[in-house]
């Protein structure tokens, strides 16, 4: 087996796909200090984020401790990104049109995902 064939192949929407989770994970980090009074802004601005990662590392990382069919981890990619989508909504003003455009673009980027994996 030659060393190209076993390395796994990055693509561009692989590239955005991590993007999106860095934003997602920004996001509703942003939303646990700015949503919150001063005590409680500190912890939901640490736990909200940690929150994202811990679900992302259990199931939908290449690492998952828990290992789902397609629809699982679409499902859970889906709950992150909308909850992250509605984070930066909740933020008013013109963090509303950031929520969109992140949503649209998470939305497309899943269905490339999705279909590249039902076709392999």
């Amino acid at each position: 087996m030659s060393d190209a064939t076993s390395r796994p192949r990055f693509g561009p929407n692989d590239i955005l796909r991590f993007f999106l989770e860095l934003v997602a994970i920004a996001a509703v980090a942003m939303w646990g200090i700015f949503s919150w009074p001063f005590p409680w802004n500190i912890g939901v601005g640490i736990a909200a984020p940690a929150l994202v990662i811990l679900i992302w590392a259990l199931f939908n990382s290449p690492r998952a401790v828990f290992h789902l069919d397609l629809f699982g981890r679409s499902l859970v990619e889906i709950i992150v990104m909308f909850a992250a989508a509605l984070a930066l909504f909740s933020l008013g003003g013109p963090m509303q049109i950031v929520a969109a455009v992140f949503a649209v673009v998470a939305a497309v980027s899943g269905l490339i995902h999705g279909r590249r994996q039902l076709a392999d």
